[in-house]
C-alpha cells in the first residue's frame, strides 16, 4: 500500500481532516489534524483512524504511528515552530 492510499483513505473516511502520510510500503507514520477530534481521549482519535482505514491495519498496513490533532492544537504546535 502506497501513502496517497492511506491518506485518501484516511481523508474520506474524516471528512473535513488534513492528513499527511509518510511510510516505506509497509510502515507508515501519519499526522491527521481533524475536528472530530476534538473531546475525545487519544484512543478515541485513535479508533476512529482505524475506523477510516477499514481494517487495514494490520493486513496491508503493518504498522502505523499516529499523530492525531485538533485544529488549534495544530495551531500551536505551528506557532511554537516559528517562535
Amino acid at each position: 500500500m502506497e501513502p496517497a492510499e492511506i491518506k485518501r483513505l484516511i481523508e474520506s473516511g474524516i471528512p473535513g481532516c488534513a492528513a499527511e502520510v509518510e511510510g516505506d510500503g509497509t510502515h507508515f507514520s501519519a499526522r491527521i489534524v481533524s475536528e472530530r477530534f476534538s473531546g475525545k481521549s487519544l484512543l478515541q482519535q485513535h479508533r476512529i483512524v482505524y475506523e477510516a482505514l477499514g481494517g487495514r491495519v494490520g493486513t496491508e498496513i503493518h504498522a502505523l504511528s499516529l499523530q492525531t490533532l485538533t485544529p488549534e492544537q495544530w495551531s500551536r504546535k505551528l506557532a511554537l515552530k516559528v517562535d
